[in-house]
């Protein structure tokens, strides 16, 4: 029973290292602009948009 303890333990852990993970890369701006990559590749001439 005390090794249930120890993976539900281990487990809020990581948990809690993947939100804290989500939170940083969304209040450093990782999200802020989704249309820009999928369209960067598009133009023949990189120099112009």
């Amino acid at each position: 029973m005390s090794a249930l303890y120890l993976l539900i333990f281990a487990s809020l852990l990581v948990a809690l290292g993947f939100l804290g993970a989500f939170i940083w890369s969304v209040r450093k701006g990782h999200y802020d602009d989704d249309y820009t990559p999928s369209v960067r590749i598009l133009p023949d001439d990189p120099g112009k948009p």
